[in-house]
């Protein structure tokens, strides 16, 4: 006989599965009211072929990332690239505009009142994205997942539909150089783990979130620099940045955690191992110093900006984020020899 207990835990997980449901539909019409802050650019999307690759980004002045951004994920597999230009002023929207794999849109409304441009980019992945494998990521963030300079994004994408997964998970992984942040200066076009050759090997907290599932990561040299005194305070690291969408899904924090909450189940919770990429997290280039000041000043990349004043004014002040364990970067075989990423049963 089932005891009280076990019917109290089934109407609880029922309630909670109510709620959920009801916070994704706030979530997506949030986004279709959302939708006339964008201003359509050029739109390609008439090009987009059944079974192509989506990438959907936000992003503002990233003019100087952009030559490498794209060419890296051109090859990795992406087909066409749906993005929300927040108001650059720095070329970015020109140079997308000249890309013949770009869809581009414009807006000057609030990033942070966009939720940090999810609101834009769940609009955009509602019109265009169902029945497409999407990658969703920053500028500074560059997939990279076991044997992916072999083995291209539609073979994993393939080999996730044979499984039948819906969602692929990542760790993103704060690269830096070692002396100050302002030594080496980055040029358009290349790699930036040239210069970001460092990385934190092990410093990282892991826990189940509660409600939504997704695994939240915390660590890294930000947390080691920054937040040491309040190490919950640090930004979290893992996320599900490739999915195959459907337009009813929604991300709830950026790429970090997604609805309907099965997506992101990307780990094996009784032990074992999920294949699993590394989103290369280049922030830490020579810009950064420059970008943190605007970045304060506009307090748009944080719900309490003033929470992260301190760390801005480090930033600016053109630190040293290596250390005596910091750890070279050698590539994804080190990087899942470290454990940092796994290739699962992808072989």
């Amino acid at each position: 006989m089932r005891s009280g207990a076990h019917f109290r835990e089934q109407a609880a997980a029922l309630a909670m599965a109510y709620r959920l449901r009801w916070k994704r539909r706030r979530l997506l019409w949030r986004s279709f009211r959302k939708r006339r802050q964008l201003r359509a650019a050029i739109d390609r999307t008439a090009a987009i072929r059944p079974g192509a690759i989506l990438a959907f980004s936000t992003m503002r002045n990233e003019a100087i990332r952009l030559p490498f951004f794209l060419e890296h994920h051109r090859k990795l597999g992406v087909d066409h690239f749906l993005i929300v230009d927040n108001d650059s002023t720095d070329g970015t929207h020109d140079y997308l505009m000249q890309q013949p794999d770009v869809s581009l849109w414009h807006t000057k409304h609030s990033y942070r009142l966009s939720r940090f441009g999810v609101d834009w980019l769940t609009w955009l992945q509602m019109r265009h994205a169902h029945g497409h494998w999407c990658l969703t990521v920053d500028a500074d963030e560059i997939l990279i997942y076991p044997f992916h300079d072999t083995r291209p994004l539609p073979a994993l994408t393939q080999w996730l539909d044979r499984q039948g997964a819906a969602s692929f998970g990542a760790l993103m992984l704060d690269m830096y150089p070692k002396g100050k942040l302002s030594a080496q200066t980055y040029a358009a076009g290349a790699d930036p783990c040239d210069i970001l050759t460092w990385f934190d090997a092990g410093n990282y907290m892991m826990q189940k979130h509660k409600t939504l599932h997704n695994l939240w990561i915390q660590g890294g040299p930000r947390a080691r620099m920054f937040f040491h005194e309040k190490p919950r305070r640090a930004p979290t690291m893992g996320k599900v940045p490739l999915i195959k969408w459907d337009r009813r899904y929604a991300y709830v924090s950026s790429a970090h955690s997604a609805l309907p909450r099965r997506l992101n189940r990307v780990y094996d919770e009784a032990g074992g191992e999920c294949a699993s990429g590394i989103l290369l997290h280049t922030k830490f280039l020579h810009m950064i110093t420059e970008k943190s000041a605007e970045e304060k000043d506009r307090r748009e990349h944080f719900a309490n900006s003033r929470l992260y004043d301190a760390y801005y004014d480090s930033l600016t002040d053109d630190p040293n984020l290596w250390c005596d364990r910091s750890t070279r970067y050698r590539g994804w075989r080190h990087l899942e020899a470290l454990g940092l990423m796994s290739r699962g049963t992808w072989l």
